[in-house]
């Protein structure tokens, strides 16, 4: 740990902190999150039943069937509408909103805090093993190498 020069040294170290504790970092942010939802119920609550109107009303509701309340349907795009402006709503015009912008710049000022302070020289990185470094690093050569195998097939097509 020491204090960085200049801030474009800050910002080096906090992209290459960044690509070597990516998951923890995710966790920090996720951990203050929960947080700050649990520290406050009422906001916990109205997050959950706005999930559950968009769970019941959109994903798990047939999609040949129009939504029917009081006697009149709704279609998919009305229905998708009015999900769309109520989130609008409980996001930005209640303190829901606020509580989530506040815990996240909480998190994100602890992670660049950490990621300009920490020193990452002793990280064992290169400046082209970042990329494919990670948690899911698989994934992505495996979906290299399946479109390189492709590649002669589909050519032999054309």
């Amino acid at each position: 740990m020491a204090r960085p020069d200049s801030l474009s040294e800050a910002a080096t170290r906090i992209r290459k902190n960044l690509s070597y504790f990516k998951v923890n970092y995710i966790t920090l942010l996720a951990l203050i999150l929960a947080f700050s939802l649990l520290s406050h119920p009422l906001s916990l609550i109205v997050l959950l039943s706005l999930l559950a109107s968009w769970i019941f009303l959109y994903l798990f509701r047939p999609s040949d069937q129009p939504l029917v309340i009081l006697g009149r349907s709704f279609s998919d795009r009305e229905t998708l509408g009015i999900l769309v402006v109520s989130t609008i709503v409980v996001i930005f015009l209640t303190s829901v909103g606020s509580l989530l912008i506040s815990a996240s710049m909480v998190g994100f000022a602890l992670v660049c805090a950490h990621g300009a302070f920490r020193v990452p020289e002793d990280l064992f990185l290169d400046d082209q093993e970042p990329a494919s470094a990670g948690l899911l690093s698989f994934l992505g050569v495996t979906s290299t190498s399946a479109a390189a195998a492709a590649a002669p097939a589909i050519a032999a097509r054309v």
